[in-house]
């Protein structure tokens, strides 16, 4: 089988190679049902490489990644690997891959299904209806910015530090992946720092007005301070369309706009590169919900994110929005009928397991399909 479509999985620790199961049976529904026709490669990353290798990420799977057209990403991570050194701990690894990859755009929707409304922690007139989208600059920022350590002040004082750096080009290129989102949606952008306090937040708030003056002058602009964006994100969420913040506190917000949605397993994410000279970006998928180790093993964790991440692999690597289009369908009939696991549980619904989620979603899918093939069939 001849194809262009090579998919790199890294199930990863604790949930994630459940959660990922799932997803590999979607992919070959895919083959199977739509001529999908996806190469799909397996490997380590995380606590489950540092087990069998002695590092979180091998240079073999780095460079597997890189020759991929996408991967996808379950979740590193757990108690069991927190006396391992900081280098080599599970987070390394995926923090190695998006910096090797130069995965500066994160993105993470936040979409409340009319099903989901009452499960939200918010009163459901306040989320129903959501859609927002969350750009997180993914490759710089405090997470990766130096001098960073700890030291001994004169006086004999212990003190740690970390240092929050931005160059012009990378708010650029995040803030411009917003803007063209921003024009496929509702076409308004609001950008979030704290320039009151911070001149990086300052700096990050000329960058992006300069750039919106001279390229992106037809999209609604608004900067918020960041502690303002999560307060207004839990008490009037649906004045936001797309969100775009530095590395911090878009990890911040991000989680705390999942929670709008009912659950951390709901929320996918997208982390992408710059196009290359074929159009292409190098791309990674995931869910938001992280390892989860309490609950590994026991077939109680919500595949829905995971299946959400593959169906944002087929819209932004593979420019197969009917699949796509598919897939989330597929979920929001499944949530409507009631099916949930344990952290959607809702009264009047039935709980049940990973797996069995995972069934339903793929029968709904192949319902879909074919009344898909009628109506095409009588045009």
């Amino acid at each position: 089988m001849t194809t262009n479509r090579k998919v790199l999985m890294l199930a990863g620790d604790g949930i994630g190679p459940e959660v990922m199961h799932e997803a590999a049976r979607m992919i070959e529904w895919m083959n199977d049902y739509r001529g999908a026709a996806f190469e799909i490669q397996e490997g380590l990353c995380g606590g489950a490489a540092y087990d069998a290798h002695g590092t979180s990420l091998t240079d073999e799977t780095l460079a597997d990644a890189m020759a991929a057209d996408a991967v996808l990403f379950g979740s590193v991570g757990g108690p069991k690997w927190d006396d391992v050194p900081r280098d080599e701990r599970p987070e390394a690894g995926l923090l190695r891959l998006r910096k090797e990859m130069d995965l500066f755009a994160n993105l993470r929707p936040a979409t409340v299904f009319d099903a989901l409304a009452e499960a939200s922690t918010l009163k459901a007139d306040v989320v129903s209806g959501l859609d927002l989208m969350i750009v997180r600059e993914l490759t710089a920022g405090v997470y990766f910015g130096t001098p960073r350590g700890t030291d001994r002040l004169p006086d004999g004082t212990r003190r740690g530090f970390d240092t929050e750096v931005y160059t012009e080009p990378e708010i650029e290129r995040v803030a411009r992946v917003a803007f063209e989102l921003a024009r496929k949606r509702a076409n308004k952008v609001h950008s979030v720092e704290k320039a009151n306090v911070m001149e990086s937040g300052v700096f990050w708030r000329e960058i992006v007005t300069a750039l919106h003056k001279a390229e992106y002058s037809d999209v609604e602009l608004h900067h918020m301070y960041a502690d303002n964006c999560a307060m207004q994100l839990v008490r009037q969420p649906k004045q936001f369309d797309v969100i775009v913040t530095n590395n911090l506190f878009g990890d911040v917000l991000s989680d705390c706009a999942a929670m709008l949605t009912g659950s951390l397993g709901m929320l996918p994410s997208a982390s992408l590169g710059a196009p290359g000279e074929d159009g292409r970006r190098k791309a990674l998928y995931e869910p938001v919900h992280g390892s989860a180790p309490d609950i590994a093993g026991q077939s109680l964790a919500n595949p829905v994110a995971m299946m959400l991440s593959y169906s944002m692999m087929l819209r932004y690597s593979f420019d197969m929005a009917e699949e796509a289009d598919l897939v989330e369908q597929a979920v929001e009939n499944v949530l409507a009928g009631g099916l949930r696991t344990a952290d959607i549980m809702q009264e009047k619904t039935a709980k049940v397991s990973t797996g069995v989620m995972g069934d339903a979603v793929l029968r709904e899918m192949g319902k879909l399909d074919r009344q898909g093939d009628r109506r095409a069939a009588n045009i």
